[in-house]
């Protein structure tokens, strides 16, 4: 019987606020079945797609921070591109650069031997023309004294001089002339 008495005096307090307040059972179930009724039409009509729009909202907004996180993922990877390219893009240029630095030390090497070998072939030749003009001056000069030495003689002695006396003093002179 103790432990009935809590329940009792529970049982009692509460009939004192329901009748307090003024509580009737009828009315507070029609409240509640009204409540539920409203409540459900509200949740289907007003509050399911209020919900769903801001499902959809909160799905955009998600899908809108994947794409930027993925968008500023792709800048950072075509910046690390096109850095990797503009440095690929500077070594080669220094390489072609040193490459057609060479090509031109080389051609100039290339091109200055051909001149320096022009040089001397014009130099031999001009050597050669220059020996072949010596040798024609001086058989012209030696055939020049031979008959300057005959008509000389030819004069001194009162002796005109045939072909074979001529051909043997210009002979001796030549001779003479070259040693």
């Amino acid at each position: 019987m103790l432990s009935s008495l809590p329940t009792i005096l529970a049982a009692s307090k509460v009939d004192a606020l329901v009748e307090k307040f003024g509580l009737a059972w009828p009315k507070f179930f029609a409240q509640v079945i009204i409540f539920w009724i409203v409540f459900s039409i509200l949740k289907k009509y007003a509050f399911g797609p209020i919900l769903g729009m801001l499902e959809q909202r909160r799905q955009r907004i998600a899908d809108g921070e994947a794409k930027l996180e993925k968008i500023t993922k792709d800048a950072a990877e075509a910046e690390k591109n096109a850095k990797a390219i503009l440095e690929k893009a500077e070594a080669d240029a220094a390489r072609l650069v040193k490459e057609a630095d060479e090509a031109a030390k080389a051609l100039q090497e290339r091109r200055q031997q051909d001149a320096v070998s022009s040089a001397n072939t014009i130099i031999a030749k001009a050597r050669e023309a220059a020996e072949l003009e010596k040798e024609q001056l001086m058989s012209q000069l030696k055939r020049e004294f031979g008959r300057m030495v005959a008509d000389a003689t030819s004069r001194v002695t009162g002796k005109v001089l045939n072909s074979d006396d001529q051909g043997r003093i210009n002979q001796e002179t030549a001779a003479q002339v070259s040693a």
